[in-house]
């Protein structure tokens, strides 16, 4: 049985739940290192939408977990006391199971995701997280530039089922994770989209990013709901 990867998107609500979740940003991980089966994680926060933006949503935190297998996934989701803590102070979650197709570059100094051998070739959907960690003495200069990147994204693109920008560090250490109905609707955003193609340029030329790593995966299963509706439902069964 391959590795896996999840990703969890909390929602939180009221005053002392959100005081909660931002306090576990801290405390959580000495319940998480401990996990049997997970090779790497990552507790973030996330960015206001629409799009990709630097002012946090105290009401939304993500979880990124890369399993041995899904066996190893299932129990820590069912099971584990950290993640009913978590469920107890939510008022959604929503996990998307996926399997690993490509990653390139490094976070926090390694790749932890290696490609899945276990695809299926009927599944078009698929998944992508994009994430790095800013020079600082390129910040400015970034975080301008981010409303002309973000216009396709706010404006809609064809074939985004969704997308929330989430990070580690307030304006530092970013990332995007968005699903797309195929890698056809995703090439054509990256290849088509003035606005992104610019986005590209700009980082090659003036080198913003300290570490960054592209990956992507096929998504194949979600368990709980995102404002009211599991997003996936209509592509596989639940």
């Amino acid at each position: 049985m391959s590795a896996i990867t999840t990703i969890t998107l909390f929602k939180f609500s009221g005053f002392w739940n959100k005081t909660w979740a931002f306090g576990q940003m801290q405390f959580a991980h000495r319940f998480l290192r401990k996990t049997p089966g997970l090779n790497f994680y990552k507790l973030m926060g996330s960015g206001k939408e629409p799009g990709f933006n630097p002012l946090p949503d105290w009401g939304v935190y993500a979880l990124l977990c890369n399993w041995e297998n899904e066996v190893a996934a299932n129990d820590f989701l069912h099971q584990a006391p950290i993640f009913k803590r978590y469920q107890d102070h939510t008022t959604e979650q929503w996990t998307i199971f996926m399997k690993p197709l490509h990653a390139k570059g490094l976070w926090s100094g390694v790749n932890p995701f290696n490609p899945s051998s276990e695809l299926d070739e009927t599944n078009p959907l698929i998944a992508v997280i994009t994430r790095a960690t800013i020079r600082k003495k390129n910040l400015v200069q970034f975080w301008r530039y981010v409303p002309i990147s973000q216009h396709p994204i706010i404006h809609g693109c064809e074939g985004l089922i969704y997308t929330k920008g989430i990070g580690e560090a307030p304006l530092v250490q970013m990332a995007t994770f968005s699903i797309w109905r195929s890698i056809e609707d995703l090439k054509n955003f990256a290849y088509n989209s003035p606005e992104h193609k610019e986005a590209i340029a700009k980082t090659h030329r003036i080198d913003w990013y300290k570490e960054e790593m592209f990956a992507r995966f096929q998504p194949y299963k979600s368990i709980g709901k995102w404002n009211g509706k599991d997003l996936l439902s209509s592509y596989f069964t639940t």
